[in-house]
């Protein structure tokens, strides 16, 4: 050791201290998260400025991504070129960005994962939006600062018109923290910024009324609420995202279509890894599965098994496969150089200081600039007043820099005034010249004192933000691509899904569908009808409901079992479609079959379950009444109301307090009414008491009603062959009873009068004069029609013809829909009613 050398001793732990958090502020600021300003990291600017440098706008040809790389590399990222290569392709991905901000020609990957072809062999150029990023750079926008050697500036951000953050997200793995920020609609953010900008002191509830969810780039479904809540208030939360599924038949086979899968989810992986587990057992029910994406979009077929249930199936491939993933949002961006936890407001309110900024930087640009123009302008004016005097000084002097003296001298002019005059051009002395001068400098003068306004006014400078942000999305908003199924983790976002009357629909194969009451039209007594929908060959309508989206939905099958499900869950049809496969929305067994089903209300309310029963009939005439609360914890695969004996089946099942009277009628055309107390709470597998008394082996009863107002109800029986009539139940002007109170299990009284030409009795319903009825033949035709048209008779006679009967066909169904006082739809049939006249 030299003389002049000396030795420090230094604790190591001190050091290592010192210097791993040197390292990791640098990676923290220099590298992994993004700035919360523009929402890019320092690698995705250079990228952006490299470009624009370059002059590689989106109205120019393409260059090669080789000479990006290298500008970038070169000039302002002393890194690898994979890194800078690989954002860039990133930033080119349909699907890994929300919006691109490259456009890029070649191969740029896949969403199977397959790698993007050398820099040498691909071309690419800036995309429109990222043009609304570089805006106004120029302007003195934005701080520089020294490149790497210190021997060109770059952007420390750059001038954003975009909420780039929130539009595309951002991941990045920093030294000990990460950050995972989901991508939006721009449509979305941009109504929420503006929003926010209207009311600095807006709830996140309310911005969430505009920024409703993430939206990624890959579509999807984003199941359940809560995570996505979570997120926008705290910053942090999961959101778990489906595919986007639908069930299909292809050559006579049940298959499950993938139409969208889960962002950044590996196409490939996942199918392999699908396969690996249907080769393994564990996944059961599939027998094919094939990727038959194309260019025009991606479609992915699992082939099901013949004995498979599809939904079965489905949620096992939600369980155990990527078609169900989850995206952990964790939103920390540089905030003034430092990492912060976000939330939503946050993130909207750091964007709109961030464009404040900008504008008033840009605004004082244009001012100084506006400014020095019109400085120079008054010179030109005042040498173009005394014009002969400015080219006679002019011509006495030696040079030019003589000539700026006199002119200062003789006319009080500034430096930067004479040097414009003494290089003004000839053509400039014309007389338009002169007039040009003056008009341009009139302008400049209106312009300076706009721009002096903008820089006194901030609610100027905050509609300047909005306008510019409107424009944004006019030309770049687009509709959102991932669903959100408020439903999936949670129901309390019900209020967003309009509580419309809906009529639900089941036919005698199994297939169900919701569609709006405002789809039926009214029609008189005896019309044909209209073509209520488009079922299979040989099916017919055999159920129908009116109920409203926020109502909970009970179904109980023929073999005993109850599954449950909200009414807005059932998939939506036009009044003409088929509907969906009921065992697709439920786990039910293939001999099963729903035989009938109850609205609720909140199943979740305590004292509303505990003061309610489920009253349920088979078709051998059992009865049987059990707690609602008994019903309110139902499991996927369904839970059993009431165990069946051999050869009967569950045929009807009503909601009532407790302290109605029932009604049961059968197909000989007797009915029988006891008071509902009679019938004791059971638990749920209890196989019931006696209700009716069949009249032989053949007899079944075809209805059950529940009799709450006896003098103000009429009983509504239908046969087969279309005739039906009204009878009270109670007489409304003594009081007596017309169908008598007889204890439970007894035979009945006559209802009917079945004969050859009215066929047996299919439906029993209580009606009003205020409902209206809606009848459907096993041919599928509809006819709805109001009850105050069908006067009440007797008891014991057969009735009127209420709907024209062809040959073969017969009622399948009879349903009665509540009608308000103020609906006005009473559209009549004309050429079906001229078709009733001549018979």
């Amino acid at each position: 050791m030299s003389d002049k050398e000396q030795l420090i001793p230094i604790n190591i732990e001190d050091e290592m201290k010192t210097a791993y958090i040197d390292y990791s502020m640098s990676v923290i600021v220099s590298r992994a998260l993004p700035d919360v300003r523009d929402g890019l990291k320092p690698v995705h600017r250079r990228v952006l400025f490299g470009m624009h440098e370059l002059g590689i706008t989106s109205n120019k040809p393409y260059k090669k991504s080789a000479r990006i790389v290298g500008e970038v590399l070169g000039k302002y990222h002393p890194h690898g070129d994979t890194s800078v290569y690989d954002t860039m392709v990133r930033m080119a991905q349909e699907w890994s960005m929300r919006y691109q901000l490259i456009d890029g020609q070649g191969n740029f990957g896949s969403v199977d994962g397959d790698s993007p072809a050398a820099m040498r062999y691909t071309e690419a150029r800036m995309q429109k939006l990222s043009e609304e990023m570089l805006s106004d750079i120029d302007k003195d926008t934005v701080d520089h600062q020294l490149n790497f050697d210190d021997t060109i500036h770059e952007p420390t951000v750059l001038p954003t018109r975009i909420p780039n953050l929130l539009v595309n997200g951002a991941s990045g793995i920093a030294v000990g923290m990460a950050t995972n920020m989901a991508p939006h609609n721009l449509s979305e953010v941009v109504d929420g910024t503006i929003a926010y900008i209207d009311n600095k002191e807006i709830e996140i509830e309310d911005l969430m009324q505009h920024i409703k969810a993430p939206d990624f780039p890959t579509g999807g479904t984003i199941y359940g609420y809560d995570g996505v809540k979570e997120a926008y208030k705290t910053g942090r939360g999961r959101i778990v995202m489906r595919a986007k599924t639908r069930f299909e038949e292809i050559n006579g086979k049940e298959c499950i279509i993938v139409d969208e899968i889960p962002y950044q989810v590996n196409k490939a992986d996942m199918i392999k890894k699908t396969a690996d587990l249907v080769n393994d057992k564990k996944l059961e029910g599939i027998s094919l599965i094939r990727d038959e994406s194309d260019r025009n979009g991606m479609r992915i077929v699992y082939f099901l098994k013949r004995d498979a249930v599809p939904n079965v199936v489905l949620n096992t491939l939600f369980k155990h496969t990527a078609l169900q993933s989850s995206f952990s949002i964790n939103n920390i961006a540089l905030v003034k150089g430092r990492p912060q936890m976000l939330n939503l407001k946050d993130l909207i309110s750091n964007f709109v200081e961030h464009r404040h900024d900008v504008v008033v930087r840009r605004t004082k640009f244009e001012l100084k600039k506006a400014e020095d123009r019109a400085h120079i302008l008054e010179g030109l004016i005042i040498a173009s007043d005394h014009i002969d005097e400015v080219i006679a000084l002019i011509r006495a002097s030696a040079n030019a820099e003589e000539a700026r003296s006199k002119l200062i001298e003789r006319f009080e002019l500034t430096e930067v005034q004479a040097k414009a005059i003494v290089e003004m051009r000839l053509r400039q002395l014309t007389g338009l010249e002169q007039d040009k001068l003056r008009d341009e400098y009139n302008e400049l003068l209106k312009t300076i004192e706009d721009l002096k306004d903008i820089l006194a006014n901030e609610d100027r400078r905050m509609t300047i933000i909005k306008e510019e942000l409107e424009e944004i999305k006019k030309k770049y908003g687009d509709e959102r691509r991932s669903n959100i199924e408020y439903a999936g983790g949670d129901v309390s976002m019900e209020d967003m899904i309009p509580d419309e009357q809906v009529v639900i629909t089941i036919s005698h194969a199994g297939y169900i569908k919701r569609t709006p009451l405002t789809e039926y039209k009214t029609q008189s007594r005896g019309g044909v009808g209209q073509k209520a929908s488009t079922t299979r060959d040989e099916d017919f309508l055999e159920y129908i409901f009116v109920g409203t989206n926020h109502q909970y939905m009970l179904f109980f099958t023929k073999n005993g079992k109850c599954h449950w499900m909200r009414v807005f869950e059932i998939p939506e049809g036009s009044k003409a479609s088929k509907g969906r496969a009921i065992q697709n929305l439920m786990n039910i067994e293939n001999d099963d079959k729903i035989h009938a089903f109850i609205c609720t209300q909140d199943l979740k309310d305590e004292d509303y379950v505990n003061s309610h029963y489920v009253l349920m009939a088979t078709k051998k005439g059992q009865v049987k009444k059990t707690s609602l609360e008994q019903y309110s914890r139902p499991r996927t695969n369904g839970i059993n109301a009431i165990t069946i004996k051999e050869g009967d089946e569950l045929l009807s099942a009503s909601l009532t307090t407790g302290d109605s009277q029932v009604m049961l009628a059968l197909k000989s055309g007797k009915a029988v009414r006891f008071e509902e107390e009679k019938t004791r709470p059971m638990g749920r597998t209890a196989s019931g008491v006696r209700g009716i008394s069949l009249a032989n082996d053949s007899d079944e009863v075809v209805g059950m009603i529940i009799v709450n107002h006896p003098q103000e109800e009429t009983v509504l029986v239908v046969s087969e062959n279309g005739y039906g009539k009204r009878t009270y139940i109670d007489d409304p002007e003594t009081g007596d009873q017309i169908y008598r109170l007889t204890n439970r299990g007894g035979k009945g009284v006559k209802t009917i009068s079945v004969t050859e030409k009215t066929g047996n009795l299919v439906s029993l319903k209580s009606v009003t004069d205020q409902d209206e009825l809606m009848i459907i033949k096993k041919s599928g035709v509809a006819i709805r029609m109001s009850m105050n048209e069908l006067r009440t008779m007797g008891r014991a006679t057969q009735g009127v013809k209420l709907i024209n009967i062809k040959d073969g066909d017969a009622i399948a169904a009879v349903a009665k829909i509540m009608v308000e006082d103020d609906e006005n739809d009473d559209i009549k049939d004309i050429e079906s009613q001229d078709n009733i006249d001549k018979e």
